[in-house]
């Protein structure tokens, strides 16, 4: 039997829980360091590996990075840190010899991601980044069905998401709602949108127009929703609001982010109308791919349902997805040129992302031969990131931008 491949992971919050969880499943895999600037969610992660049968990791502070990468002997990084720290944590693990597995996006603005792949050209090393929505059978249905030339050469898609006001708050509760840490919801969110069309279309994004507005959210909002407090926690100006997120409530999130405010005073729980929110809630681009192909895409973070609709026309027909993600509803519609609507709705997933999340962990971690050729390398992760930065230098400058002048691919 082959020793363990020895793993940290970088970044211990919610998100993380997805592969502290899968790696404790693998025996191929031994988590041995965990690094975060909070110890309190590194014990959180150090008590789901013990109930997992499996031995405690030792504890790391970001100050420590490189030295862990070597004392530790790591040969897989797993990072999940917050969005703009993913370079820092990505370029020294390659260049120390280690792969990299990423959740998306890879990072956040254009000069950390030229950087990104200039250090992947530079060691020749192994980056890969979880777009897991490309392993959620419903999205692997509408790849076969434009693969096999169902609706004939695809002209335009048509993209409308829409976060619900429970899910779509949260960006604006959390680090995300700066920007400065996420990029915005063009990046953070989106790419996993930009992603698939890509993906579904085999094409590459050339030019992005689009027009960003913080229209809800934030101060000044005058929607008869606002409530006058900074966060929830125990602030009785919360206890009425649809909004508030009550941490107390929730013991995962107790204890990763309630028990752990002394540490670093991050709180998970802010005011969506509160100041600091600098990203936007309602989006529309314009977007044309070397195929020829278009796609008009529009993004709102106030909805009142969840879910997403995808509409595709070529040159014999019309491709439909339709899915409400809080009732799991899923339809896909083929609907031909002279020819009736054929259903081709696949059976809904219940597991996390629609069955994508345990996919892509198979595709990354077990090599999975029915998986592993859809998952996204560094320069596949790039073209998902360019839409979004492109959209974020078209918000602030009012023109089209050229996806070739934000990256060199």
């Amino acid at each position: 039997m082959s020793t363990p491949v020895r793993t940290a992971i970088v970044g211990t919050g919610h998100r993380a829980q997805l592969f502290t969880e899968g790696l404790a499943k693998r025996d191929a895999y031994d988590v041995v360091a965990l690094c975060d600037s909070n110890s309190v969610r590194m014990a959180f992660h150090n008590r789901m590996l013990l109930a997992a049968g499996r031995r405690t990791a030792h504890q790391w502070p970001p100050a420590r990075f490189d030295e862990m990468l070597r004392v530790e002997r790591i040969e897989l990084l797993v990072v999940t840190s917050v969005d703009a720290t993913h370079d820092r944590y990505i370029g020294s693990a390659l260049r120390a010899g280690v792969r990299v597995i990423s959740e998306k996006p890879m990072t956040t603005d254009e000069v950390k991601a030229q950087r990104i792949l200039d250090t992947v050209r530079e060691t020749g090393g192994s980056l890969s980044v979880a777009y897991n929505y490309r392993f959620n059978p419903v999205h692997r249905r509408v790849r076969s069905l434009l693969a096999e030339g169902a609706i004939g050469d695809v002209h335009s898609v048509h993209f409308e998401w829409m976060l619900d006001v429970s899910h779509g708050a949260d960006y604006f509760r959390r680090w995300h709602r700066d920007k400065a840490n996420s990029g915005g919801l063009m990046v953070h969110k989106a790419s996993h949108h930009f992603d698939l069309v890509n993906w579904w279309l085999g094409a590459e994004p050339e030019l992005v127009y689009g027009r960003g507005q913080l229209a809800f959210y934030g101060p000044g909002q005058q929607h008869g929703y606002a409530r006058d407090y900074a966060r929830a926690h125990a602030s009785a100006e919360s206890l009425d609001d649809p909004f508030a997120l009550q941490l107390a409530d929730n013991a995962t999130l107790r204890e990763l982010y309630l028990d752990a405010e002394g540490e670093d005073g991050y709180y998970r729980d802010r005011n969506v109308f509160a100041p600091g929110v600098t990203i936007e809630d309602d989006m529309a681009l314009l977007v044309s791919y070397d195929t020829g192909a278009t796609m008009t895409y529009h993004l709102t973070a106030y909805s009142p349902a969840e879910g997403y609709r995808v509409m595709f026309n070529g040159s014999r027909g019309r491709l439909e997805l339709d899915v409400e993600e809080s009732t799991f509803r899923t339809s896909i519609t083929l609907r031909p040129l002279w020819s009736p609507p054929v259903d081709h709705t696949v059976e809904p997933d219940h597991t996390g992302h629609g069955g994508a999340d345990p996919r892509v962990l198979a595709a990354l971690l077990d090599n999975d031969p029915t998986q592993g050729a859809d998952v996204a390398d560094a320069r596949q992760a790039a073209l998902a990131l360019v839409t979004g930065l492109a959209a974020n230098r078209s918000f602030a400058t009012g023109q089209p931008v050229r996806t070739a002048d934000v990256l060199k691919l």
